[in-house]
């Protein structure tokens, strides 16, 4: 059977990059704004993102279980059964959005404290978190229908609902934080302010590209429904992407509670550097989404050798852009880091630690790629399995006693070292062709009904 006509994978990776970026670029500039306040709201900024990116692991359990199945039944020319899954996403974002919204609410010093944060800042972090609260539940409908939009190629759009709402959100939070005439603004609280705003702008949006792209349009009842036979392609497939998510971002809580430990310059030394790490791997994230869109609806049509092929070439060209980007980094981190702080020590610090990161960037690219490879295969439950140790040993343990001995350099170098561990592991798995009965499975299970 030839193989069908299918955009090439630069052009689903450029747009996606461009949503990435648009994304951190606004967190550096919220971070920016929080460092000119005080570099205690800077802490805060980045410790309530870093928290707030681990409870997302909720919304990420739909957005990654939706994408694979989605793009695997489009694959398999199953369309009326990937609008019905798509709808039935709704109502599984509204029940685990109002769940991350009480965590928020009633449960925010409970966790500040759990993750050591300085005495300083819990009094402006915590009211912070609860202002954070609706936004949360608007970002799960975001992320889960940005998602379907991309599984359907739609990533154009996509990235223009993201450039308008990143732009509503820049547009608030400048005078909303820093004031204006004279009035004093909301300082930190008025990022979160912002950020709701732009995210209602992004989920409406959202729904004129369903209606207008797909003939989406969903109903009052597909906001409130949790429909679980539909929906149990998508558990199996999220759950366990979601559980490895889960279990690093467990372990990163106990590193974060390691820098916070060090006091309130390390705290905001280790959130400049991995905001600035973010544009580090901008691109070989980007490539690991557009392989698993493409991936998955190769294994539908039971092109199994075509994925093959395109997740080694783009293996190399993550490699090869991280690594690049990486150096760059460092080389001139002491301009760079100007923009956030004038601190001489603080500069040196966040300099040594990037020239630790290009080694980091390098493992990080075989999880970022290979896993999302091997996710739109079906291949799920050995990302897991393989992690967890890394998780627990490496990450956690590891962050808890060399920065003991090291301080913030020792927990980049356990930063490094888990991530080549874990792709190391997951190359394997790719190459030795592990993950071909799972695509089997899954090509199966689109044609049987």
């Amino acid at each position: 059977m030839p193989l069908p006509n299918r955009p090439r994978i630069n052009a689903i990776a450029g747009p996606i990059l461009g949503e990435f970026l648009l994304a951190y670029t606004v967190a550096i500039i919220g971070l920016w704004l929080a460092s000119h306040t005080s570099d205690g709201a800077a802490a805060s900024l980045g410790l309530a993102t870093q928290l707030l990116e681990s409870l997302y692991v909720v919304f990420r359990v739909l957005a990654i279980g939706m994408g694979v199945v989605i793009t695997q039944l489009l694959g398999g020319e199953q369309t009326d059964r990937a609008r019905t899954t798509a709808l039935a996403g709704l109502g599984a974002c509204t029940w685990s959005g109002l769940g991350l919204v009480a965590i928020l609410l009633l449960a925010n010093e409970l966790i500040l404290d759990l993750l050591n944060a300085p005495d300083e800042i819990v009094p402006m972090v915590a009211p912070y978190l609860q202002l954070l609260a609706p936004a949360a539940m608007m970002d799960g409908y975001n992320l889960t229908m940005a998602a379907i939009l991309r599984a359907h190629l739609h990533v154009r759009d996509s990235l223009r609902v993201m450039i308008v709402m990143h732009c509503v959100h820049l547009a608030l939070a400048v005078p909303l934080m820093l004031g204006v005439g004279e009035w004093e603004g909301f300082g930190l609280y008025g990022f979160a302010q912002a950020l709701f705003a732009s995210r209602a702008v992004g989920l409406t949006l959202h729904l004129w590209l369903w209606r207008r792209r797909m003939k989406l349009i969903p109903t009052r009842r597909d906001w409130w429904k949790f429909q679980p036979l539909i929906l149990a392609p998508v558990l199996r497939i999220g759950l366990p992407g979601a559980s490895a998510e889960l279990g690093y971002r467990a372990a990163f809580m106990v590193s974060l509670a390691s820098v916070a430990r060090l006091g309130v310059v390390a705290l905001a030394t280790h959130s400049y550097v991995l905001q600035l790490l973010r544009y580090v791997f901008l691109i070989s994230l980007a490539i690991g989404w557009a392989v698993e869109i493409m991936v998955g609806r190769l294994v539908g049509a039971g092109y199994f050798r075509q994925a093959h092929e395109l997740v080694r070439k783009s293996l190399r060209n993550g490699l090869l852009a991280s690594c690049s980007m990486a150096l760059i980094a460092a080389l001139t981190a002491p301009w760079l880091m100007r923009i956030f702080t004038k601190d001489p020590a603080v500069i040196h610090a966040a300099q040594t630690l990037l020239w630790i990161a290009i080694g980091l960037e390098g493992g990080r690219v075989f999880n970022l790629v290979v896993t999302a490879a091997l996710r739109a295969t079906g291949d799920v439950v050995y990302p897991v399995v393989a992690s967890v140790g890394s998780f627990a040993f490496v990450l956690g343990l590891g962050s808890y006693f060399l920065s003991r001995v090291f301080g913030l350099p020792g927990i980049f170098i356990v930063y490094a070292a888990d991530e080549w561990v874990r792709g190391l592991l997951m190359l394997s798995r790719w190459q030795w062709r592990g993950w071909l009965p799972h695509a089997r499975s899954a090509q199966r299970r689109v044609r049987e009904r």
